[in-house]
């Protein structure tokens, strides 16, 4: 564990302590808890103004695809277009309208969203300048490399049809 200058590890546990609830609640108290805090969640969101709310959003669907791409798990659901789709709802987009902004034809934007079409490096960069860099393109393009990665790992039909093009392979094992 980093300790920073000045700070013992007796020092930073106390104020863990300090700041930490250690006590376990009641089901009723934990009900209780939920609903204060949800009404509490609900006062400040109402109190927000559509650019804060749409901060918000957006930094949650970069923290849900940062951990997505961090994370070992194929998740067949959370493709490039899901999130892609995601994306417009939230900035609420039509797909006609967000695809003259990022100057692409609708229909490539439709068969980028229902995974029919891999994007290019041209439209995953326009997604990260559209996002005022909000949302990395190397966050997009990672998404589209794990998509890659489990493929190519997962088809055996791939590799039965490409094994017939391999000839005289070595003859060790590791």
């Amino acid at each position: 564990m980093y300790v920073k200058k000045g700070f013992s590890k007796k020092k930073l546990e106390e104020l863990a302590d300090d700041v930490v609830m250690t006590e376990k609640l009641s089901p009723a108290q934990e009900v209780e808890a939920r609903k204060q805090l949800a009404a509490a969640r609900k006062k400040t969101q109402a109190g927000m103004t559509e650019q804060e709310r749409l901060i918000a959003n957006l930094l949650q669907l970069k923290f849900r695809l940062e951990e997505y791409i961090d994370n070992r798990e194929f998740d067949d659901k959370l493709t490039f277009g899901y999130f892609l789709k995601e994306y417009l709802q939230l900035i609420h987009k039509k797909r006609n309208e967000f695809a003259a902004e990022i100057d692409i034809h609708e229909t490539l934007l439709s068969q980028l969203i229902n995974n029919h079409r891999a994007p290019s490096e041209s439209v995953i960069i326009r997604l990260e300048l559209h996002s005022n860099n909000a949302i990395p393109a190397t966050y997009w393009y990672r998404l589209v490399e794990k998509q890659k990665e489990h493929f190519i790992g997962t088809n055996k039909e791939l590799r039965k049809m490409e094994k017939k093009f391999v000839k005289n392979p070595l003859r060790i094992s590791i």
